[in-house]
């Protein structure tokens, strides 16, 4: 397994975000109550945000030390279901509400339900293999997750990767078995990209291979297992040092992971939602130089009117410049500045 340098910052904010996951933990195994204090908060959903959700907790203390934001990573589907029947104040969601689920949700609010998007997470192809810069285009990953490809020398992967020496190893493609927005959003851009065959969905839709569940579950079966592959939020791969596969986009590249090129991946999002809700439909065959093209836009989903006031000073505060620029060590990108505009207009004018 490849050995990364980190810095001392990034690793005093990973210290601080594990910290956090101990008190979620035990939240977990709790029914979630909304509490009617205005001192504290109840929110749940995608595992994909944790990171991030406990650094803006951490550091939000320093502002509001009396403030408990309790986050309860269940995924974003259990997330969106608690938020709709008001068990949680937000809901943090890797995926967009279905117009069903919206509707819903705005009668829950009394209002309109919000779409904020808040950090970009890329999404690691990861394996565990003595190849140190494997190469992957978008249908050889597609023939690899749908059993297709069963090999290690298969002639697709020696095609995206010549010259290099592939052992005749099997392949154990291994695939998240619960609710996943990762899921969701790895099967979008293989249906874009990569002729994947399936609807993309939450839900996986392939039997066989091995299913794990939860991010955390993912990282830990392919770093111990010989011949795996995964996918996995980033911030995930580089805190457990996981090789991580360069992905062809559409001009030709195979672009490494990285902050900097998964953020050229939103250039060419469309907002898709209306009146401050700020949905987005990704363009996953984007021709920018340098765009890593695999990615979610993790978003906290928000009543506009009715939200506590503990709830809008957060979110405030994640969006702030402090709030993004303390992302980038863990693994995540920040918003882009013209979207971040668009995401604190919608927050200021929550009521």
């Amino acid at each position: 397994m490849r050995h990364a340098t980190r810095s001392v910052g990034a690793a005093m904010l990973v210290a601080l975000a594990l910290a956090a996951c101990g008190a979620d933990r035990e939240s977990a195994s709790k029914t979630p109550r909304e509490t009617p204090t205005s001192t504290a908060v109840i929110a749940s959903g995608s595992s994909a945000q944790l990171g991030a959700m406990n650094a803006w907790r951490t550091f939000f203390r320093e502002i509001a030390p009396d403030a408990v934001i309790t986050y309860r990573p269940v995924g974003s589907g259990s997330g969106v279901r608690e938020f709709i029947q008001g068990m949680t104040a937000f809901a943090g969601s890797d995926v967009v509400m279905t117009s069903q689920q919206h509707a819903q949700a705005d009668r829950r609010c009394g209002s309109p339900a919000l779409h904020l998007p808040m950090v970009v997470g890329p999404i690691a192809v990861i394996y565990n293999l003595e190849i140190a810069d494997l190469k992957l285009s978008p249908a050889t990953i597609t023939g690899i997750f749908s059993g297709k490809i069963t090999k290690w020398n298969d002639r697709a992967i020696a095609a995206d990767n010549p010259r290099t020496s592939l052992p005749r190893a099997d392949i154990l493609a291994i695939h998240r078995a619960d609710e996943s927005g990762t899921s969701e959003n790895l099967t979008k851009y293989l249906k874009a990209a990569g002729g994947w065959p399936y609807p993309p969905s939450t839900k996986w839709p392939i039997s066989g291979g091995q299913g794990v569940e939860g991010s955390a579950a993912m990282t830990e079966a392919v770093r111990t297992t010989a011949g795996a592959i995964g996918y996995v939020e980033y911030g995930y791969a580089s805190g457990h040092e996981l090789w991580t596969a360069r992905v062809k986009n559409a001009t030709g590249e195979s672009v490494p992971i990285t902050p900097d090129s998964a953020s050229k991946a939103l250039v060419g999002a469309k907002i898709v939602g209306r009146n401050g809700d700020l949905a987005l439909k990704l363009d996953y065959t984007t021709t920018r130089p340098g765009t890593y093209p695999i990615i979610l836009v993790t978003y906290e989903i928000a009543c506009s009117k009715g939200s506590p006031p503990l709830v809008r000073r957060f979110l405030r505060y994640a969006a702030s410049n402090a709030g993004q620029t303390n992302l980038t060590p863990l693994g995540y990108a920040p918003l882009p500045p013209d979207l971040l505009v668009k995401v604190r207009t919608s927050i200021e004018a929550m009521s």
